[in-house]
């Protein structure tokens, strides 16, 4: 395949985006110093609604993960983690965000002056719906800053989420309150959790209707635009300022579909990706898909801070059923019929499947899935090796021969229709 310069339009709204995100991490940065306010860490799709309710600040060490990768620094970092006792294979979020913290660097410093290092925590809060390794993630973080670590252990390899299940984690995360109240000094509020409920409800909603602007043809927008785009989803969901800022940018890209503007020039293929995000090679890979008139347009990744099932009026019972329907927590069985649902939707020509060297949890091709797959739908897949954090793991030139390699089989089967 012949590759070509493609101008990408700038998404406006990102500019306020970076605004929204700098307050949220100068809130962080003054609470740590005054102690103003008490700090939570929180899992990425942890009980991050009960948390805010609760009057705590939260920082998501995941996210802080990504920012690592994004920024190529994790690599760096990885091997203090291994220095310690943490294998090269488990999950380089975790090496990465515990190796920077013991060279005492971070991204933000960086990207937001007088921050000089991530918040010291209160408590720590986790749900195992994504992997073990959070536990000992915050294990380890508990033990340096000699605080509280708590968590909800989630069912894994889930197909249905029958009532049985959703009791057991609803009962999970009241139980988290008494000593939450505890470390706050703030009491439990029910009508200040629904409020929170609400509000991130809506942010849930507006969330899935900007990804699924990319149902149309030509797509406005990438998956790798929404890697950035899904940072409010992570850290503020609960707040009006992630809503506000939904709001602005669907607005945009519902101005972009009237005008019929792509954002990948001459959308020719349209291709769904499976697994997590290669953080250090975003723009690179954005670039080689564009430069082959291929939008990468959808994922199941950014998905995963849609939650549907959020209920204010059945708060606990309906944040359980939500964050016990998370993908990565369900059966192969459900989660094939949840990817032909998404191929069937975005109207794509192809998927690419991640193989992510240290996160075995979101790499859904070691099991036949992406054979599978393709021999229900007839739609091509691609599988990339690689990793989220660790660029060690990744052939730049590898997947750059099998991305053409893959168009190009995209083409010949279009020529043969």
């Amino acid at each position: 395949m012949e590759e070509k310069k493609v101008k990408r339009v700038n998404i406006k709204a990102t500019a306020q985006m970076g605004k929204i995100m700098a307050d949220y991490f100068y809130e962080l940065n003054d609470a740590a110093k005054d102690r103003s306010k008490p700090i939570a860490w929180c899992t990425s799709v942890g009980p991050a609604e009960l948390l805010r309710s609760m009057g705590f600040l939260i920082h998501f060490p995941e996210n802080h993960g990504a920012m690592l990768g994004a920024t190529r620094m994790a690599t760096d970092m990885i091997p203090e983690a291994n220095a310690i006792g943490y294998t090269p294979t488990i999950c380089s979020y975790l090496t990465a965000d515990i190796g920077a913290y013991l060279k005492g660097v971070t991204p933000l410093s960086k990207a937001y002056k007088g921050i000089k290092s991530v918040p010291k925590p209160d408590v720590l809060v986790f749900n195992t719906n994504q992997c073990r390794d959070v536990q000992d993630w915050f294990a380890w973080y508990g033990e340096e800053f000699d605080v509280l670590v708590i968590g909800i252990y989630t069912h894994r390899g889930v197909n249905d989420v029958g009532e049985e299940l959703v009791v057991s984690v609803a009962e999970q995360i009241k139980n988290l309150i008494p000593p939450l109240e505890k470390v706050s000094g703030n009491k439990f509020d029910m009508g200040e959790l629904k409020r929170v409920m609400a509000l991130s409800r809506e942010c849930s909603d507006l969330w899935q209707k900007v990804l699924f602007t990319a149902s149309t043809k030509p797509s406005p927008l990438t998956f790798f635009d929404g890697t950035i785009q899904m940072g409010p989803a992570v850290v503020l969901r609960g707040t009006q300022q992630a809503i506000d800022y939904y709001k602005v940018l669907l607005a945009e890209l519902e101005e972009r579909i009237k005008n019929h503007v792509a954002a990948v020039e001459d959308e020719k293929y349209r291709i769904y990706w499976e697994g997590m995000p290669v953080w250090g090679r975003l723009s690179t890979h954005s670039k080689l898909f564009a430069g082959l008139e291929t939008n990468v347009l959808a994922s199941t990744y950014c998905n995963s801070w849609v939650f549907s099932d959020f209920d204010e009026n059945d708060p606990f019972n309906s944040m359980a059923r939500a964050y016990t329907k998370l993908f990565i927590v369900r059966s192969d069985e459900a989660k094939e019929e949840y990817i032909k649902n998404m191929l069937e939707y975005f109207k794509v020509d192809g998927i690419v499947y991640h193989d992510a060297m240290t996160c075995p949890n979101n790499s859904n091709c070691r099991y036949g899935m992406a054979q599978r797959l393709e021999k229900e739908t007839n739609i091509p897949s691609l599988i990339i090796n690689g990793d989220l954090n660790d660029t060690r793991m990744i052939s730049d030139e590898q997947t750059k021969t099998n991305v053409e390699a893959f168009v190009e089989q995209l083409e010949e089967r279009r020529d043969a229709l």
